[in-house]
């Protein structure tokens, strides 16, 4: 069965209806609007549309034909010719920014996304389309579908801990999406000042920035200093409890205990970002903060590790006072979540498929961690690889020597791209050896040993010239 096709033309009111279609078209297509290749409607349909006789419009098709704007084939119908419009003058666009793309490329923070579980994921995404309520296509619930409310409230108490009832998860677009949202609304709800780990994020720093002050808080071996926190004056704290990025420390039970008395003595608010939770490799995983104090606790997660960046979904597990303002606020935002893929990871996660990809890629990972650790022993003796019981990136630790910009050139010009940890660093840091964050999750498989190989010749190579 045929289709209709629409075409906006502006057909001057007045003279002779052919030569205006014409002219029209000709415009169109010298103005760029009408490419080549496009397809046009029928005689019939845009006499119809114009409310002109058919002659007139077959007319028109024909003049233009003969003079070289349409090309006119049998069964393929009118189209725009190639070249018609080759003397338009044409708008320049802006040159892009060339990025080059390293060979080897070992950043932190992202998972192997050529490990996406495809197949899984289309047969969710086919169960969603076919099983969604009608209700699902239109603007619903700004806290997400139920359906994966429901699931997530599940995973999550049985996975990291987390105790929700679905009416309080608020389902967003990602861990920065929700992180802005609930800066605005602490700031909205009287809180001035956020204490947030030093090293941390950048790009975390920068969302919380706009609505609340920052107060550094260090970080050592044991977690958060709670110490500094309390010296701070700040009402929030934003903290990763599960694996620190970029030290990669877990919090010791001691130093969660200090932060949840805090929390409870001050009535301040924990946001727990649950930093690769999923990813525990030595011992058994450690529960979520939220639990011990739920009414004071935002937990928030994400998939872009456990599936992949592309996937925009995230989740806040959200204290009583704060839902009724953080709805609204979702509700305001600019990027809403698509219930289709909502739904398709209610059913991944229904079906077990979710967790056994993460079981799978645990056994990824952890092998790939393994052989960085193998790899920077053998080449790099004096090095020292931290943080390394859970996620997707280990700390190297390098011998005294060269500093972090010299090493970091020589990458570069060997076309390996890693961080150090002066990129995570707020303010002066302390003088020391240079250390390297290297992401062990995402080069595809093919290339790892490669990346890995090349990664520690090269800095072997830059410390022995130092040496």
């Amino acid at each position: 069965m045929g289709s209709r096709l629409d075409l906006l033309i502006d057909v001057a009111p007045r003279g002779g209806r052919r030569r205006a279609v014409e002219d029209a078209l000709r415009a169109a297509i010298r103005d760029g609007r009408l490419v080549a290749g496009v397809r046009l409607p029928s005689t019939r349909d845009l006499a119809a549309e114009l409310g002109l006789s058919r002659g007139t419009v077959s007319q028109a098709y024909e003049q233009l034909t003969a003079e070289g704007w349409l090309v006119a084939r049998t069964k393929a119908g009118t189209r725009v010719a190639d070249g018609a419009a080759a003397s338009a003058v044409p708008v320049a666009a802006p040159d892009p920014v060339a990025v080059p793309v390293p060979r080897h490329d070992l950043s932190p923070g992202r998972p192997d996304v050529s490990s996406f579980p495809r197949v899984e994921w289309a047969r969710a995404v086919r169960h969603a389309v076919h099983e969604a309520p009608a209700e699902a296509f239109g603007y619903g619930d700004p806290r997400g579908r139920p359906e994966l409310r429901s699931a997530l409230a599940g995973y999550l108490g049985r996975v990291r801990g987390v105790r929700v009832d679905p009416a309080h998860l608020v389902v967003c677009s990602g861990y920065t999406q929700g992180l802005g949202l609930l800066a605005g609304v602490l700031a909205e709800l009287g809180v001035r000042t956020a204490g947030m780990e030093n090293p941390a994020v950048g790009d975390h720093v920068a969302i919380v920035g706009p609505r609340l002050a920052v107060a550094d808080v260090a970080v050592d071996a044991q977690g958060l200093c709670v110490r500094d926190l309390e010296r701070s004056g700040a009402g929030a704290a934003v903290c990763t409890p599960a694996h620190q990025f970029p030290l990669g420390v877990g919090m010791s039970p001691g130093r969660r205990a200090e932060l949840l008395a805090w929390a409870g003595g001050r009535g301040a608010w924990v946001v727990e970002d649950d930093y690769d939770g999923e990813f525990r490799y030595d011992r058994r995983p450690v529960g979520a903060l939220q639990p011990r104090l739920p009414h004071q606790v935002a937990y928030v997660g994400t998939t872009s590790k456990s599936l992949g960046p592309a996937v925009r979904l995230g989740w806040i597990a959200c204290p009583p006072a704060l839902l009724e303002p953080l709805v609204e606020a979702k509700r305001l935002a600019d990027r809403q979540t698509g219930p289709m893929d909502q739904l398709a990871l209610a059913h991944l996660i229904g079906s077990g498929a979710y967790d056994s990809h993460l079981r799978t890629m645990r056994h990824i990972y952890r092998r790939r961690r393994d052989d960085l650790v193998a790899a920077v022993g053998a080449a790099l003796p004096r090095a020292r690889v931290t943080g390394i019981a859970a996620g997707l990136h280990a700390m190297v630790e390098l011998p005294p020597g060269p500093s972090e910009a010299h090493i970091t050139a020589a990458l570069q010009a060997a076309s390996i791209r890693v961080q150090t940890l002066g990129d995570y660093t707020r303010g002066e840091r302390e003088a020391g050896a240079a250390s390297l964050i290297v992401g062990y999750a995402t080069p595809a498989p093919h290339a790892y040993a490669g990346a890995v190989e090349a990664l520690v010749r090269t800095v072997r190579g830059v410390l022995g010239r130092a040496a």
